[in-house]
């Protein structure tokens, strides 16, 4: 895709929307996962992506070559952190629904087409209980975890998203992971099956 995507950007810059319009299909949903993981709300996370697509539509001339993937990240960062700064500003918006099976996010869970009712329930509140320790870690704790072990990124490509060195991620993706395990495990958010100390 690295070729094919330097193409569609380069065709971008030129002022092609069909090549951008083809970069926005390939990255909508991580684009939208990372949105919802950040700030917890479907409807939030739908327009913080949103954002991040027009914001990069208006700078694509702006971006100078490296990883596309990474300044698109760099920009839906951006987007959730104005977001989490306004509602600063107004609390009005529940994180109730972090992780509720039911809403949008659930578009994002692949099912595993091998696996029986009762294990696809138990799989959906095991995500649903980490998602929602996830929504308690400190913004940028949250966003090296989702970045490292929910989007796959590598600490070089996660230090140029954030605009951080490499031990800066790293300690904060330690510390990030030490405090989910502590949350998972005092928690009752867990499905009996993964507490300690249960049958």
């Amino acid at each position: 895709m690295v070729n094919e995507e330097q193409r569609l950007v380069e065709a971008g810059q030129r002022g092609e929307v069909e090549a951008f319009n083809q970069l926005v299909q390939h990255y909508e949903g991580r684009i939208y996962n990372l949105c919802y993981r950040m700030l917890g709300d479907a409807d939030a996370a739908a327009d913080a992506a949103q954002e991040t697509f027009i914001a990069a539509y208006r700078n694509l001339n702006r971006f100078r070559g490296g990883l596309f993937r990474s300044w698109l990240f760099r920009i839906a960062t951006n987007a959730c952190y104005d977001v989490m700064r306004a509602r600063k500003r107004r609390p009005s918006v529940s994180l109730s629904n972090v992780g509720d099976p039911d809403d949008d996010a659930a578009a994002f869970d692949l099912p595993d087409l091998g696996e029986s009712p009762d294990e696809m329930v138990l799989r959906r509140e095991l995500a649903a209980a980490i998602q929602h320790c996830i929504a308690q870690l400190p913004a940028e704790q949250r966003l090296v975890v989702i970045l490292s072990d929910i989007q796959g990124l590598a600490y070089e490509e996660i230090a140029e998203v954030t605009h951080t060195n490499l031990g800066t991620v790293k300690s904060r993706l330690s510390r990030a992971r030490a405090r989910l395990r502590t949350m998972l495990r005092a928690g009752e958010l867990l499905p009996s099956q993964f507490r300690h100390g249960d049958e």
